[in-house]
């Protein structure tokens, strides 16, 4: 018995496929022409005669000799040492990562497989310290920080950015863990496992994808932060973000700006081989977390 598939009209086809294409022309836009901008000079991409120098590269013709230049990169990467921020954000992202994911995994599977009913309460709690704002978070370790003399250091970022990612972390694996069925890591107790060994040679390679993708939005906070890395890095410690905001400064200065949108390129660029890398296991995570048993 042969079945037919069913087609769409051909107007509303017409009318999805244009809308799927007018929503990523919108959306891809403004990266492509930051990117297009990146390699001409401020007098045309800030242009305010008129838009059409920015394609062209008029200016950028007279001044280098080619419709391209790469003077924004050179100024950027060389000449303000953005390369030693893009070394800071390797380790503070890498690190806030890397223990999010530890006391995250551990945390939510104690309170996925606890039977009391303070773990709601926890969990409550935790929501609570996620949607305080981050300034205030951070004003409040100012002093303690100040006291120590431990201001200005990349490991003060990290424990700031952990303990507002915490509590993140463990909403999402707590669901992840909540979709396991408890008979597989009981079940890998009866043949000899114990509790920590079935967690860690069972369960976790079940829910693997939920892990990546909690891991990235992790990734994402201290990857994208500004507030915390601002007021608690020193500049030698900067991380990429406070960086490029140093670039344009409070007095302007010819360059300076090519300077940030060549940066701003060269930070945005990394994010979208990472989530094209990591695409199916974002999308299995997702859809994991949102079915239990």
């Amino acid at each position: 018995m042969m079945v037919t598939k069913r087609r769409q009209p051909l107007p509303l086809a017409v009318l999805s496929t244009g809308f799927v294409l007018l929503w990523v022309f919108m959306a891809a836009f403004p990266f492509i022409w930051t990117v297009w901008g990146s390699f001409k000079v401020e007098q045309d991409f800030f242009s305010r005669d008129s838009w059409w120098f920015a394609i062209e590269g008029t200016r950028t013709i007279a001044r280098t000799g080619s419709a391209f230049t790469g003077d924004g990169y050179y100024g950027a990467w060389v000449l303000r040492d953005f390369f030693s921020s893009v070394i800071n954000t390797v380790i503070v992202t890498v690190s806030v990562v890397v223990v999010s994911l530890t006391f995250g995994t551990l945390g939510g599977y104690a309170l996925a497989r606890s039977g009391y009913r303070y773990t709601f309460w926890l969990l409550m709690l935790a929501l609570v310290f996620r949607a305080m704002p981050h300034i205030t978070l951070v004003s409040g370790y100012l002093l303690p920080f100040f006291e120590m003399n431990i201001w200005g250091y990349m490991p003060t970022a990290i424990i700031v950015l952990v303990a507002i990612n915490q509590p993140f972390t463990l909403w999402m694996l707590h669901s992840f863990f909540l979709s396991i069925p408890k008979d597989l890591d009981e079940s890998a107790m009866v043949d000899g496992c114990s509790r920590f060994q079935a967690f860690r040679l069972v369960v976790i390679p079940v829910m693997w994808p939920g892990v990546i993708t909690t891991g990235l939005f992790s990734f994402l906070l201290a990857y994208n932060d500004f507030a915390v890395t601002a007021m608690l890095l020193s500049q030698p410690n900067q991380t990429m973000v406070p960086k490029i905001a140093s670039f344009l400064g409070t007095v302007q200065q010819e360059g300076n700006v090519m300077f940030a949108v060549a940066a701003v390129v060269s930070a945005t660029a990394p994010l979208f081989v990472l989530v094209l890398f990591f695409q199916r296991q974002i999308v299995s995570g997702l859809t994991a977390g949102a079915v239990k048993g």
